[in-house]
């Protein structure tokens, strides 16, 4: 993740203004200025977007990628919520239920009572 400029969005707004008037490369205001040349390009992009006030947020707007996957992480938490609620339903339902019969023979059975038979 890179780290955030320690240029103030005057200094940057400076360097993206002599590249767009043609003084000098990206690559040059770039080390004139103690950046990378990529910084320069990034600058150059949210000026382009958003004017003198995105330099100094230094914010960009998000990708539809980042959206489709931001959407994506939501769906796992909804459906683990629809099962916790559903588990609360369950077990609650279970508190009904007569209490085990053991047998010596067979796994613990439920006594139904509606049929008398095991469930």
């Amino acid at each position: 993740m890179p780290r955030p400029s320690n240029k103030s969005a005057e200094q940057k707004l400076q360097v993206v203004l002599s590249v767009l008037r043609g003084e000098q490369s990206a690559a040059e205001a770039g080390r004139k200025a103690g950046v990378s040349e990529q910084s320069v390009h990034n600058w150059k992009s949210l000026l382009v977007e958003s004017g003198r006030e995105g330099l100094a947020a230094g914010r960009r707007r998000r990708t539809s990628r980042e959206v489709e996957l931001e959407a994506e992480n939501e769906e796992p938490g909804a459906a683990l919520g629809e099962a916790h609620v559903g588990l609360g339903v369950w077990r609650k339902g279970a508190e009904y239920l007569p209490p085990l019969r053991t047998s010596s023979r067979s796994a613990p059975t439920r006594a139904c009572p509606s049929r008398g038979s095991r469930l």
